[in-house]
């Protein structure tokens, strides 16, 4: 009937073709830092000026919030007679 059974034959080279476990896991590590950064960085022309604005903002933020609590513990007293 023809049946060709040389394609099922078992290798003598068999390798196996899944990685071993801390390959994988390295693999899939340095894939989500991939997507992260790209995701990071989509829609944004320079990234370097974007992370400047930000580091900015949240020195503006801290000084902020320092203003706020050393007018809190200096703050006026009201006396009422």
């Amino acid at each position: 009937m023809g049946i060709c059974t040389s394609c099922c034959k078992q290798s003598s080279s068999y390798e196996d073709l899944t990685p071993d476990p801390e390959v994988r896991r390295r693999q899939q590590v340095e894939a989500a830092e991939k997507r992260i950064a790209e995701h990071e960085s989509r829609g944004i022309g320079n990234v370097d000026a974007v992370k400047r604005q930000q580091q900015r903002a949240a020195e503006v933020a801290k000084r902020q919030a320092e203003a706020g609590s050393v007018d809190q513990q200096t703050g006026l007293k009201w006396q009422v007679n």
